[in-house]
C-alpha cells in the first residue's frame, strides 16, 4: 500500500485518511488468512481418486477439447496461474504433484481461466486489454501526484491525471472479480461432472477456490478505499490556492 504523510505546501500533519490504509490492510490479511487456513486444511485430504493436480488438469482441459495447452510445474507457493501467451497451465510444486482435494480444485480453477481463453469469454479479453493501462497507471499515478503537489499545488492537472490513473488500476481489479468467479464455477462444475472429485469433496474444493475468491474481492476493496482517500486528500480542495 502507498502512503502519503504530507499535507498541503509539504506540511506535515496527522493523516486521518490513513485509516482507510489500515481498513484495506486488514481486509486483506483477513482474506489471505482464510485461503491459507482453507488451503492448509485440505491440503491433508486425499482425493478418492488419487489423481494428482497435474493429471486433473490435463482430464478437465481434454474433456473441453483443449489439446494445446501445456500444464507444467512452477517453483513457489500457490504461484498457480494461466499464461494466455504460451498456452500453459502453471502449477506450483504443492499442486501439481499432490493429490489432495485442495490441490486439483486449484488445478481445475487454472484449467477454467484456460477454457475462458479458449471460448473468448468477453470479461477475459477486457480483463486482458486493461493490463498495460492498469500497470502503466498503478505504476505512475502516485509519482504524478507528488510531482503535481509539489510544483503546481492540489489543483495541478498532474494531481487529476494521477487520480484518474489509477482509478484504471481499480477498473482492472473490478473486471477480475467476475473472471475469476466465473473460473472457480467451471472448476467446481467439472470435477463433479467428470467424477474427478465427487460429495464431500466437492464441498471441500468449493471452500478451498471460495476463500481464494475472497483474495481478489479483498484487493478490489482495498484499491477502492485507496481510490477514495486520494480524492478526498486531493480531489475537493481549493484549486485556486
Amino acid at each position: 500500500m502507498y502512503g502519503y504523510g504530507m499535507g498541503y505546501r509539504l506540511g506535515y500533519y496527522m493523516d486521518p485518511t490513513m485509516i482507510l490504509v489500515l481498513i484495506g490492510v486488514m481486509i486483506s490479511l483477513w482474506a489471505q488468512g482464510r485461503v491459507n487456513s482453507a488451503f492448509n486444511r485440505y491440503s491433508r485430504v486425499r482425493s478418492r481418486t488419487g489423481m494428482t493436480g497435474a493429471e486433473a488438469a490435463m482430464r478437465l482441459l481434454n474433456s473441453q477439447g483443449i489439446y494445446d495447452v501445456t500444464v507444467r510445474p512452477v517453483s513457489g507457493n500457490l504461484t498457480d496461474h494461466f499464461d494466455p501467451r504460451t498456452k500453459t497451465v502453471n502449477l506450483s510444486e504443492s499442486v501439481y504433484h499432490a493429490t489432495s482435494v485442495a490441490a486439483i480444485g486449484v488445478a481445475a480453477h487454472e484449467c477454467g481461466h484456460a477454457m475462458q481463453h479458449n471460448e473468448g469469454y468477453a470479461p477475459l479479453r477486457f480483463r486482458s486489454a486493461l493490463v498495460p493501462v492498469a500497470n502503466f497507471g498503478s505504476q505512475l499515478s502516485w509519482p504524478l501526484i507528488l510531482i503535481g503537489v509539489i510544483f503546481g499545488g492540489l489543483g495541478s492537472p498532474l494531481v487529476q491525471i494521477g487520480i484518474l490513473m489509477f482509478t484504471l488500476a481499480v477498473l482492472f481489479q473490478l473486471v477480475t472479480l467476475p473472471v475469476e468467479f466465473n473460473a472457480s464455477s467451471r472448476a467446481i462444475r467439472l470435477l463433479d461432472s467428470q467424477g474427478i472429485l465427487s460429495g464431500d469433496e466437492v464441498d471441500g474444493t468449493r471452500k478451498v477456490l471460495s476463500a481464494a475468491a475472497l483474495t481478489y474481492v479483498a484487493a478490489a476493496a482495498g484499491s477502492i478505499l485507496q481510490l477514495l482517500r486520494l480524492i478526498i486528500l486531493f480531489g475537493g480542495r481549493d484549486r485556486r490556492d
